[in-house]
């Protein structure tokens, strides 16, 4: 099952949305929002999956889906919590600015609690009121939105209260996170507004592309219409999404809804560092990992961050080649207020 949420109000309007993404149908008589729908799954889920079996038999009434027409699937949400699963992207980090990587980061997820009050629609700018200079980056990633997890879950019964499933854009400004860590009180000011991706889709529309807490497939990420990224979700994630999930409620339950990340998607290439696709390698999600290579193989970054102008595009395709969460296309413009 494909969820939306088509543009209106603060919370949008639940659509239903084909599994080839060409049409959908009004799913306001089950629940008006997405977050509405989750506060009562048990219920509503069945209903929202009856509706999908019908939209794909032809059974009822639809409308030509646009993604443009989209806000992130959950416009605003009670919760966004994103982690770090994949330490290859850590090491690096780490590396370039000659530190050493505690060996915990291996065993214990690392994880920030982001502003959930005002996501980016996925075709939507990335808006920024100054220039460049704040290091504007796009990280390329995968998400879960839970149900109500209780306090104290373990990470294999955690997998059980994944709802839904989507990429995001979880824009950097990687220019102002090194003072704000300096303060040793963590992101704010450096995490804008995120992006996700126009549908959420159910673990068993993945089929087997999802399992043991991981999606297996390649994120593909375009950097100003050439390709940037394709590394696959599953390989090299130390953390599956149960064990983030189960990290973030080890003192708290989460809330329905709560939408929790895995952190930039990383790989590696026998044992080392990544290479560009253009060089035969699956590239990067996001331009800090080149630039914490280039600084590591040759002494300073030469790849700049995101310009006024830059486009972003960040997609996951099944074995067929058709999109599954929809496309996230943004470019980078001047906030004038």
């Amino acid at each position: 099952m494909k969820l939306a949420s088509l543009k209106g109000g603060r919370d949008g309007r639940l659509v239903v949305v084909s599994r080839d993404l060409s049409r959908y149908a009004d799913a306001s008589d089950i629940a008006p929002t997405l977050q509405a729908a989750l506060d009562d799954w048990e219920a509503n889920g069945h209903q929202l999956e009856e509706l999908a079996r019908k939209i794909e038999d032809g059974s009822v009434p639809t409308h030509p889906f646009d993604e443009s027409e989209c806000h992130s699937p959950l416009p605003r949400a009670y919760q966004w919590a994103d982690g770090s699963a994949y330490v290859n992207h850590v090491e690096l980090v780490r590396k370039a600015r000659g530190a050493e990587m505690p060996e915990t980061f291996w065993t214990d997820p690392l994880m920030y609690q982001g502003g959930s009050d005002s996501f980016l629609a996925p075709r939507d700018p990335i808006v920024m009121p100054t220039d460049e200079g704040w290091g504007i980056d796009m990280e390329g990633e995968v998400a879960v939105i839970t149900g109500d997890v209780p306090m104290g879950v373990s990470a294999e019964d955690a997998l059980s209260y994944i709802r839904l499933i989507m990429l995001v854009n979880d824009v950097s400004l990687r220019g102002l996170i090194p003072g704000e860590l300096a303060k040793g009180f963590g992101f704010f000011q450096s995490k804008p507004s995120s992006a996700f991706s126009p549908c959420a889709v159910t673990p068993d529309e993945l089929g087997d592309l999802w399992a043991d807490g991981k999606i297996k497939a390649a994120l593909r990420v375009d950097y100003n219409g050439e390709a940037f990224g394709r590394a696959d979700a599953g390989t090299d994630m130390t953390f599956h999404f149960g064990q983030l999930i189960a990290h973030a409620a080890k003192s708290r339950p989460l809330g329905a809804g709560t939408i929790i990340g895995s952190g930039t998607v990383s790989n590696k290439l026998d044992g080392g560092p990544g290479k560009p696709v253009a060089e035969g390698g699956v590239g990067y999600s996001c331009i800090a990992e080149i630039r914490m290579i280039e600084t590591i193989e040759k002494g300073e970054a030469k790849t700049s961050f995101m310009k006024f102008g830059d486009r972003v595009g960040i997609e996951m395709q099944d074995s067929g080649g058709q999109s599954i969460f929809g496309r996230i296309d943004q470019t980078v413009e001047k906030y004038t207020g």
